[in-house]
């Protein structure tokens, strides 16, 4: 029998000794509509509640620290907290580093973000950008740890020196398998910081086990960290439905089950879906590929039915050491661009303030999976081929920042 898990937050709460290093100091915490504790209370309430904490100020990341703005690339303003009267500090506004003026605001961030385990995924960019504003003044960094709901897999191509960016914090691969936490560590090592920094740890966290593999499933609530991140499929999924963001095909926003599925109404699915299964048929174990219908209510073909597909990676059609969600969405580029040839898959506009790099190329932190996608003679061994060695060399350089083994 399997103790309880405790998040990082839930265990600062529950044991003094651990506070006790921050009485005295003023306290920002760096949180998101996620940032909750066990019993559903956010974090800075519950902070708040603690009378030997003393709160200066707050930060929220990409979509707001209340998670409201339902799109990408809506800026969130600061504002004061209502109720605890301290300043809500935006990292995704008028800046996405912190200023001399909000780095004055405290002595210690406390930084409970739940992240999804994907490179693309902004909150990880803001630790880098927090990490070094506190080794630039001298300040103390706690990451208050959480799962990493998809696991300790890892997959994708590495990101590329020059191609750092908003959506890109590092030599990385797509999926990182690692904790907030322990991505500190790391960030802490490549960039050669000299930062006081504390993980706050979980305590029975075990990324193996079924049938969450990441999510403790059944123990602890999904709550959305953004807006289209409605489940632990959709956490999944996200490291190969993440790249739909940089194409003219629909990930599935405005329906209700964004970032598992794809599609645009001029493409047919059902051919799609023989094509990936007859091209690659060892990249889609793991998961279940589904035709499907639908009419977004906004964003990418609004309005207009989409034929498409559903990614299935849960109950008996998952297996989660088998499933490779980079590789999956990568091959149905593939079988799209070889079934129609002049398909305008790759969508030309400014993405994450990039405006001279396609966005399927920053997602990727690099053009190769694009140039494979597009040359009419590469196979899938081939990606495989560029793949494989960045992902056995990620495995053996993380392993020393692993907090949970």
């Amino acid at each position: 029998m399997t103790s309880p898990i405790q998040f990082g937050i839930d265990r600062l709460l529950a044991h003094p000794d651990l506070r006790r290093p921050l009485a005295g100091r003023r306290l920002a915490l760096l949180a998101h509509p996620a940032s909750v504790t066990a019993d559903l209370t956010h974090s800075l309430d519950a902070l708040a509640a603690c009378p030997d904490l003393k709160l200066s100020a707050a930060f929220g990341p990409q979509h707001g620290i209340k998670g409201d703005k339902q799109d990408n690339m809506v800026e969130s303003p600061d504002f004061i907290d209502p109720q605890h009267g301290i300043p809500i500090f935006s990292l995704y506004g008028e800046v996405r580093r912190p200023t001399d003026a909000m780095m004055d605001s405290f002595d210690v961030l406390l930084v409970d973000l739940q992240d999804l385990g994907c490179r693309i995924y902004t909150f990880i960019t803001t630790l880098r950008y927090v990490l070094e504003a506190a080794a630039k003044h001298g300040k103390s960094v706690w990451v208050l740890d959480r799962p990493n709901p998809a696991g300790r897999p890892v997959e994708g191509l590495t990101l590329r020196d020059g191609w750092e960016s908003f959506v890109g914090a590092g030599p990385i691969p797509m999926r990182h398998g690692l904790t907030l936490g322990e991505l500190g560590q790391w960030f802490i090592d490549q960039l050669q910081l000299d930062v006081d920094y504390r993980v706050i740890e979980m305590q029975g966290w075990q990324p193996d086990v079924a049938p969450g593999y990441g999510w403790p499933l059944g123990e602890r609530t999904w709550i959305n960290p953004s807006p289209n991140a409605p489940n632990l499929w959709m956490a999944r999924a996200y490291a190969g439905t993440v790249m739909l963001e940089g194409t003219t095909l629909s990930e599935g926003r405005g329906t209700t089950r964004p970032l598992e599925i794809f599609g645009a109404p001029e493409i047919d699915a059902q051919a799609i879906i023989a094509d990936m299964q007859a091209l690659a048929p060892h990249w889609l174990k793991g998961c279940k590929l589904r035709e499907i219908w639908f009419e977004p209510t906004f964003h990418k073909h609004a309005g207009q039915l989409n034929h498409g597909v559903q990614i299935h990676c849960e109950g008996p059609y998952y297996d989660h050491a088998a499933f490779q969600p980079w590789r999956v969405q990568a091959l149905a580029f593939k079988a799209i661009r070889r079934r129609y040839p002049d398909y305008p898959l790759w969508r030309d506009f400014g993405y994450e303030y990039e405006f001279d790099r396609l966005a399927i190329d920053l997602i990727n932190g690099s053009p190769l999976l694009r140039e494979w996608v597009d040359d009419p003679a590469a196979q899938p061994a081939d990606l495989d081929a560029l793949a494989q060695p960045d992902e056995a060399a990620w495995q053996e350089a993380r392993r020393r920042f692993l907090l949970y083994r």
